[in-house]
């Protein structure tokens, strides 16, 4: 094999990886900004808003699956022109998110206080998260269908245009929060209703700038909606395939971590405060991971797609180390600013020193669970769907949950031990993913080109490694 070429390898991740990493970075900066600005509302508010966005969460396990195994597609597809695939792979991803979004979107608008008594134990924090999941819900439908969009456009990349609508988004969302919680400009002080109605604002901001913009550069995949519905009983089954490991992992683990955050959720009120800002900040550390993560699926699916098996492996090999390296950089920025973050997100006393434990523990296990993490997008990107989510299912199910539960409800540990133990399971995934990584078994292309190249691909790995594969 020819010399690893790391220059054009380094300019097409950042190509991809930079734009994605800002746009991330702009929703999260405005999530932060949003529990800056409910902050002088009183911890109860911050803690509401943080038990909400859990909630979306789930929204998003639910409908992550879709995005994997759509990417999964939109990548090969991309790498072997075939416009087609593409199409059709769009439409069928659009249809299963569509469904996820309506269901969590008619569950925040009519049952919020159902919501909310799931997830906190604390009558005053349920009343102010009612207030935002009634009028909250109505984005819910916008974002998923903005996510759709965004990923197609990753994946066949056209990585500005969801940056440039997510600057446009987080904008809007910015203005209307400074006028709508406050009551600036002559409109009345909506307090935590402002807030929602800002995210819903956004959200439609966000949808219109990306179909616009698209439509100007005459992007094709967005619009030929009678070729997105052109599916037989083959293609669907191909699809489902390879995305139902993906989904029951998505879906299992949003699960799993509506239980961690119930616990969580009857810890006191100063630490519920903590944990919201902490999940704040640590969108901003995956902010980051998810513009290196998508890079990563879309310069290794790409290849195994064309049937260049060598050169994927070669790249996964880097980007992996690489990313996990970029994330613990961002992990060590965030932590050293910590006490004027923390102190401007209304953070005093005892929830200041939750936070910064909560923080301190996370710099130190970020550095594996990404790791793992890029593991497990490369593995999808490439075909392999199974093989990271048997492992976090089983993990998570088996060892990490047992553990949070007896420490929260039988034990009742502090909320540092509760916290940690939500991470218990990483360092030993992260071994059995770096030996499955070496065996080159995770590539599995889904197309002709690839599959003709697998064979030889693989006898080149046996060589290597002198093992059976």
């Amino acid at each position: 094999m020819a010399k690893f070429n790391w220059k054009d390898f380094l300019k097409r991740l950042a190509v991809i990886a930079i734009p994605v990493a800002l746009q991330n970075l702009l929703t999260t900066t405005a999530s932060m900004v949003d529990t800056m600005m409910v902050a002088p509302l009183g911890e109860l508010s911050v803690g509401a808003l943080g038990l909400c966005a859990q909630f979306s969460s789930l929204m998003f396990s639910c409908y992550w699956g879709f995005v994997g195994g759509g990417g999964l597609f939109f990548a090969q597809y991309w790498g072997a022109k075939d416009d087609d695939g593409i199409n059709r792979s769009y439409g069928i991803t659009l249809l299963f998110m569509m469904i996820v979004a309506v269901t969590f979107a008619i569950l925040g608008i009519f049952a919020p206080g159902l919501i909310m008594r799931l997830y906190t134990d604390k009558e005053s924090i349920r009343q102010i998260g009612v207030q935002y999941l009634r009028i909250v819900g109505f984005a819910y439908i916008l974002q998923v269908l903005s996510m759709a969009m965004s990923v197609l456009l990753r994946s066949t990349e056209r990585v500005r245009i969801p940056l440039y609508a997510s600057i446009a988004s987080v904008a809007t969302n910015l203005l209307l929060n400074w006028i709508l919680i406050f009551g600036r400009l002559g409109f009345p002080a909506l307090g935590i209703q402002g807030a929602a109605i800002a995210t819903v604002s956004a959200a439609v901001v966000n949808v219109l700038v990306i179909y616009i913009l698209s439509a100007r550069i005459r992007y094709p995949y967005l619009f030929q909606i009678k070729s997105h519905f052109r599916w037989d009983r083959a293609f669907i089954g191909l699809y489902l395939k390879k995305c139902f490991p993906i989904i029951c992992n998505e879906l299992l683990i949003g699960v799993g971590n509506m239980v961690i955050n119930i616990t969580l959720g009857r810890q006191p009120e100063y630490v519920i405060a903590a944990v919201a800002v902490f999940r704040t900040l640590e969108g901003l550390i995956i902010g980051f991971f998810a513009g290196f993560s998508n890079a990563a699926s879309v310069l290794v699916g790409k290849l195994v797609g064309a049937g260049d098996l060598e050169t994927a492996y070669e790249r996964a090999k880097r980007l992996i180390y690489l990313c996990s390296l970029v994330i613990f950089s961002v992990g060590l920025m965030i932590f050293a600013l910590h006490k004027p973050i923390l102190t401007a997100m209304s953070l005093s006393g005892e929830s200041y020193t939750a936070g910064t434990v909560i923080l301190t523990i996370y710099l130190f296990v970020s550095l594996i669970r990404m790791g793992n993490w890029i593991h497990n997008d490369t593995y999808r990107s490439a075909g392999d769907a199974v093989y990271g989510t048997v492992l976090e299912i089983a993990f998570m199910y088996g060892m990490l949950l047992p553990a949070v539960l007896l420490a929260g409800f039988y034990f009742h540990a502090p909320y540092w031990v509760v916290f940690l133990c939500c991470y218990i399971d990483e360092p030993i995934r992260y071994v059995l993913m770096q030996i499955h990584f070496y065996s080159g078994k995770w590539i599995k292309p889904v197309t002709e080109q690839g599959k003709a190249a697998l064979d030889a691909f693989m006898e080149k790995r046996r060589k290597k490694t002198g093992v059976p594969l």
